[in-house]
Parts: structure tokens; C-alpha cells; sequence
């Protein structure tokens, strides 16, 4: 069974329908209790990071999820879940994360980076755009290089260590779009929003 978190701050039926569309078997939990349970997680997430974690906390999936992760179960952050999994977020603040994964949250900074119409990139970062991967994942199995996803998000992570890098996308700079650590993975942009090739991603997590 593929858990997929519900704290109140996720497109839970737009990623529970893309996964029974490539044959998984998901269910939406909101308790510490069903994770146990969980043979796959994935955490989503639209919205604001501190809101989102103080609602972990508040009901104890925090450190459900961390003690699920260190039992190897999957798990696979979309978007603010991605950002969740990480050690600190300076959105609004400064605000402490899961931890799960080393690194921090950042905002994007584009002053001095302009287009090639002389135009300031915009923010949020909205959109498709093309990932490339620095490394093999067992999210991107059987895709191509280059693939465009979609994008909504304001904030990026940056891991402590490349290693846990997996794949890179150019917006103003590049920027790190998605992660693969041991049984931990992540996407910065929406699989569920990416047609074809988000469905294919979310298909390599299943088969896991």
C-alpha cells in the first residue's frame, strides 16, 4: 500500500488518481498509525512550509515518517513535501524540517539575472521546464534526458551534499529539482501535473 500524507496542504486527489492510473495501490492517511502500514510513502504538498510542518507535528506524522524512513520504507516528496524533508527553510523565517535529508530551503533571488528580453525572471517559477540528471535514479528509469515537468514554487532546495542530487533544471540558474537518497527521493515540480512523463515517474515509484 503507498501512503500518501494528508495534512491539509496537498493536491491528494490529483497525485492518489495519477497513481491508480499506473496501478498502485494508494490510500490517504492522516494518522501516525496508517504509516505503519505504509509499504511506500509519499508526502505532497502545495502551500506554506511553516504552516506545513507545525501540522506534522501537530498530529505526530513527523516522526512517524522519519522512523519509517530509517525502516527503509519509500519515500518520495512532491513539491513542499520535497522542501519538508530537508533540515531548514528560510521562507518567511527560519524554520526547522524534518531532517531527513541535509540542506536547506532557499528563496529564488533574481536581481541581477535578467532574460534575453531584457526581463526579470518572475516569481514564482510557473510552468514546464526541462530537468536533466546528474546521476541514475530509480525515479527517472526508462526516461529521457531532458523530459519537461511542471512547475509551481517560489523556494528550492539545496542539499549539503551533491550526492544527494539527482536531477537539475535551469531557472536563471540551475537549480536542484529533484533528490535520490538511499530510499529517499523527491520532486520539486508536480509528477502528477506532468502528463505522460510525470506518470512515469510516479510508475517507477510503484514498481519499487
Amino acid at each position: 500500500m503507498i501512503a500518501i500524507v494528508d495534512y491539509e496542504m496537498g493536491n491528494l486527489r490529483s497525485v492518489h488518481k495519477a497513481l491508480e492510473a499506473v496501478g498502485g495501490d494508494a490510500r490517504i492517511v492522516t494518522s501516525p498509525e496508517e504509516l505503519v502500514k505504509a509499504d511506500k510513502i509519499i508526502l505532497p504538498g502545495v502551500g506554506a512550509f511553516r504552516d506545513a510542518i507545525a501540522k506534522l507535528r501537530s498530529v505526530g506524522i513527523d516522526e512517524a515518517l522519519v522512523e519509517a524512513v530509517n525502516r527503509g520504507v519509500p519515500l518520495m516528496g512532491i513539491c513542499l513535501g520535497l522542501q519538508l524533508l530537508f533540515e531548514v527553510s528560510y521562507e518567511d523565517g527560519e524554520h526547522t524540517g524534518l531532517g531527513i535529508v541535509a540542506g536547506k530551503v532557499l528563496k529564488f533571488d533574481f536581481d541581477d539575472i535578467l532574460t534575453e528580453s531584457s526581463e526579470k525572471l518572475s516569481i514564482p517559477h510557473m510552468g514546464w521546464n526541462s530537468i536533466g540528471w546528474d546521476r541514475p535514479c530509480p525515479l527517472f528509469e526508462g526516461l529521457e534526458q531532458s523530459s519537461y515537468v511542471y512547475f509551481a514554487h517560489s523556494y528550492y532546495v539545496q542539499p549539503t551534499f551533491d550526492t544527494a542530487v539527482s536531477a537539475r533544471t535551469h531557472y536563471g540558474f540551475p537549480f536542484v529539482s529533484a533528490i535520490c537518497q538511499d530510499n529517499v527521493m523527491g520532486t520539486q515540480f508536480h509528477p502528477e501535473k506532468s502528463q505522460s512523463v510525470g506518470l512515469g515517474i510516479l510508475e517507477n515509484f510503484v514498481r519499487l
